[in-house]
């Protein structure tokens, strides 16, 4: 009786079942670099209606990103200056299909 090895065709069954799914959960959403589709999430921010570089839906729970509104020093994750010229990340807020998800602090802003 020897080992019985499974069949190369199952396993790739089984690859192209999983590798999808794995790439859904990902896409779009904030990384341990604090980035969203190359995107630092700190910084000048410029609210937009057009052409953003992100769209971002504010949320009470589960957020992908907690962000504090800051007047200077806008130099951590989830730290974001409001600016109206010259900005790092230009937002679009939106109620459906956000490619990242926030909610508003006042204090422990980053990643959750």
């Amino acid at each position: 009786m020897g080992v019985r090895r499974p069949r190369p065709s199952r396993i790739l069954f089984g690859l192209a079942l999983f590798l999808p799914l794995t790439a859904a959960a990902s896409d779009g959403k904030v990384g341990a670099d604090c980035k969203a589709k190359g995107h630092a999430l700190w910084g000048r921010v410029q609210v937009v209606d057009h052409f953003a570089d992100l769209d971002v839906k504010v949320v009470q729970h589960f957020a992908d990103l907690k962000v504090r509104w800051v007047e200077h020093f806008a130099d951590g994750c989830g730290r974001w200056q409001r600016v109206e010229h010259f900005p790092d990340l230009k937002i679009r807020f939106v109620d459906h299909f956000a490619d990242v998800e926030i909610q508003l602090v006042d204090h422990f802003e980053g990643l959750p």
